[in-house]
């Protein structure tokens, strides 16, 4: 790689990671790592119609500000009830055990408060059912070893990818910025990509914000991967 390229990989990709990800997380990770790993071919294509989207006090007190599927506007770690937000979705869950959102809105709960062991089977749940924030979220997670685990960058890369096919923003920025920072080198089964596939991500990114700081990203992004292609 050339010494422009690389220049471009510093200025242009250190502040992806923060972009893409935004506050996808916000929890401190487990005292003790926990690891989730539903295998690949267990997790499902997610279908918005096949599950209530009826609001709920958990929607109100536990949704992601940030998570397209929502239901409400959602709230932040800081101004989340936890306590409040983890009864409300218990109940929730009691009621519609088969509804991803609601999982995932009680693993966050309890993942904000600290329960991470408790959050495993709810995190699960969603992750199974190929919900879209779940899979940049967890993949987040296993790309980087964010929760203390030993990072699995090849598992977690194909959840990032599979939540960018979702139209997930997050995994649309997030999986190039770390496919050009060679998070996915090694891998060999999957994630499979090319420089093409990376352009067209970017195509879609830019097409669903009108965000500033998101927009110039992907024009650094993008011009990484053309010069990368030219040098080639």
């Amino acid at each position: 790689m050339s010494r422009a390229i690389s220049a471009a990989l510093r200025r242009g990709l250190a502040v992806a990671g923060l972009l893409a990800a935004g506050s996808a997380l916000g929890a401190e990770p487990a005292a003790k790592p926990v690891t989730i790993a539903v295998p690949l071919d267990e997790i499902g294509s997610y279908d918005r119609e096949a599950y209530s989207r009826t609001p709920t006090e958990c929607d109100r007190l536990a949704a992601h500000y940030d998570d397209p599927e929502r239901v409400g506007e959602g709230v932040t770690r800081g101004g989340m009830n936890k306590p409040a937000a983890i009864e409300a979705c218990r109940r929730a869950v009691a009621e519609d055990p088969g509804n991803p959102r609601l999982q995932y809105q009680l693993g966050r709960a309890y993942g904000y408060s600290g329960r991470h062991e408790e959050a495993i089977p709810h995190r699960e749940a969603a992750l199974r059912a190929g919900y879209p924030q779940s899979l940049f979220v967890m993949g987040y997670i296993r790309t980087t070893g964010w929760d203390g685990a030993p990072p699995d960058a090849c598992y977690g890369g194909e959840l990032i990818l599979r939540s960018a096919r979702t139209g997930r923003l997050a995994g649309l920025l997030g999986f190039p910025h770390y496919a050009l920072l060679g998070y996915f080198d090694d891998c060999d089964a999957y994630p499979r990509y090319t420089d093409a596939d990376l352009l067209a991500l970017l195509d879609r990114a830019e097409a669903a914000t009108r965000d500033f700081y998101k927009t110039a990203l992907i024009a650094q992004l993008r011009r990484v991967i053309e010069a990368r292609a030219g040098a080639g």
